[in-house]
Parts: C-alpha cells; sequence; structure tokens
C-alpha cells in the first residue's frame, strides 16, 4: 500500500501513521531501529510529514486519492453503533454509571484509538461468559477524557449509555464485535403507571436507607462511587430507566451473573421488586 498519513518518528525513520501506531502498541520502540519512543508515544499526537505528503500528491494523484477513498469508507464502517460494534470483554456496566479502564493489552489500545478517530467515542461493554467469548447483553460506553502514558498504556474515563442485546458474534483485528439491538424497558400508562411510581417511591427511601446505614461498607461504597443519585421526575424517560437504579445495582454486593438478570430486564416493575427484596434483606442483617 502507498504511504498514507506519513508521519516522521524522532530517529528520522518515516512509516504511515497508523502502521506506526500498531507497531508502538505491543513495544515503544521504533520498528527499524529499536530507538526508545517513549516520550513520543506519550504526546499521543504525530506531525505529518509534509514535504513526502507534497511529493506524493505531486507524482500519485490518482493513487492517493484511491487510497483515500479506501481509509473513508473504513471510517464509515467502524462509525456504525449497530453493526460490529467493538466490545470491550471486561467488567459490568451500567447505563448513566463511570466506568473507568485501564488499557494496555494492543488488540484494546487500536479500538480506542478507532473510536477516537471515528468520532463516535463509543464501545461496547461485555462480560466474560464461557463457551460464548462474551455474554448476550452489554452497555455503550462514552470515552469522556483519555490520559496516555509513557509506554502507551492509557486511563481510560468512560460513561453508561445504553444497554444492548448481542445479535452475533465477529472478530476485528484481534477484537470482539457484535451486531446488536438496544434495549428499551416497556412503557406503562394509566394505573398501572401509578402503582409503578409508588414502588419506585418506596424503593427509593430503601435504598436511601441502605445509603445512610452508616456501618464501614456503607461509607466505604459512597467515598468510592459517590451519593445516591437523585430521583428523576419521569420514570419513563429514559429507555433504560432510573439511574439511581443502576447506581445501586453497581454497589452491591451481587453476584456479576445476577447482576446480568437484572440488567437484560425490561420490566422496571420487576427490577424496582427484585431491588426491593436485596435491600429490605441487607437491611435487616445485624450490623
Amino acid at each position: 500500500r502507498m504511504f498514507f498519513e506519513p508521519v516522521t518518528t524522532p530517529c528520522g525513520h518515516t512509516f504511515c501513521k497508523e502502521c506506526l501506531e500498531r507497531c508502538l502498541d505491543h513495544r515503544p520502540n521504533c520498528p527499524l531501529c529499536k530507538q526508545s519512543l517513549r516520550e513520543y508515544l506519550k504526546a499521543g499526537k504525530y506531525s505529518p510529514t509534509v514535504l513526502l505528503q507534497d511529493i506524493m500528491l505531486a507524482t500519485f494523484p490518482a493513487q492517493l486519492a484511491e487510497r483515500r477513498e479506501l481509509h473513508r469508507a473504513e471510517m464509515a464502517e467502524l462509525s456504525n453503533l449497530t453493526r460490529n460494534i467493538p466490545i470491550f470483554v471486561c467488567t459490568m456496566s451500567f447505563p448513566g454509571i463511570a466506568c473507568p479502564l485501564h488499557v494496555f493489552e494492543p488488540r484494546y489500545r487500536l479500538m480506542i484509538r478507532r473510536c477516537q478517530e471515528t468520532g463516535t467515542r463509543r464501545f461496547g461493554m461485555c462480560i466474560y461468559e464461557n463457551g460464548k467469548s462474551f455474554a448476550d447483553y452489554g452497555c455503550m460506553l462514552e470515552i469522556r477524557q483519555i490520559e496516555l502514558l509513557a509506554d502507551g498504556r492509557s486511563l481510560v474515563d468512560t460513561i453508561g449509555r445504553r444497554r444492548f442485546r448481542v445479535l452475533s458474534r465477529g472478530h476485528r483485528d484481534g477484537y470482539h464485535t457484535a451486531d446488536i439491538e438496544y434495549l428499551e424497558d416497556r412503557k406503562v400508562a394509566g394505573e398501572e403507571l401509578q402503582e409503578l411510581q409508588c414502588l419506585h417511591e418506596s424503593t427509593y427511601r430503601l435504598a436511601q436507607r441502605f445509603c445512610e446505614h452508616g456501618d464501614l461498607t456503607s461509607r466505604h461504597i459512597l467515598m468510592q462511587h459517590g451519593p445516591l443519585p437523585e430521583k428523576e421526575e419521569d420514570i419513563q424517560a429514559s429507555a433504560d430507566g432510573p439511574t439511581w437504579c443502576w447506581w445501586l445495582i453497581s454497589i452491591l454486593p451481587l453476584d456479576p451473573s445476577y447482576q446480568l438478570n437484572l440488567f437484560s430486564c425490561t420490566s422496571l416493575r420487576a427490577r424496582l421488586t427484585q431491588l426491593q427484596r436485596i435491600l429490605t434483606a441487607l437491611l435487616q442483617q445485624p450490623p
């Protein structure tokens, strides 16, 4: 392939920007002379080699235009948020809840970089499930901030957005992908809505009691995760239901498989009922 977005390292060697980045995902050294590029890598930005770009544009205009069109097509394909979305297999994540990540594997460095380059800043998060590579349900995460480290690792601040169900699984350049459909809680109205609102109020009061319990565990939870989120005025405004429910599910001492069961449920009533039972049992335990 022709040079695309050529960059030159401090040691004087020129590579395609993407090719160099993928090499540095594995080792922070120049692919040719092996000189350390840790500081170059930490900057996270690579200035193009303008002279070489101008020479290529003057000498091979048609080939360069074809190469650019191929790159645009690749970016368009990577920007789709329902087909072949990138999947990070790691932990449970929830709508509206922060999910900090330490990214060090080469495949996930590439994945995060592509999410940045396409502008979507989004990828799916699923837990591992034996026999399937990852679970049937996950959460779309949005990148809020990235701190690059000198050796290529990064600290990535993300927040949960939408729940989804996996329709099919695939791979791309070492990481998992999936075709997905987004989940949405079933809407109710009339008398059923009034009953749901009463259930919501009573469950929220139990959650407040749990957070105000004052034991060491509760204090540790609040220090690490912050206070219980405020109630939403419209409990059906979000397709995923009230954020405070997800905050609670994320901090309660629940097995990931049970969390996933609550996560995949599209009935707010069923979710609140389960939370009531859990909170009641926890509040009845001796201090």
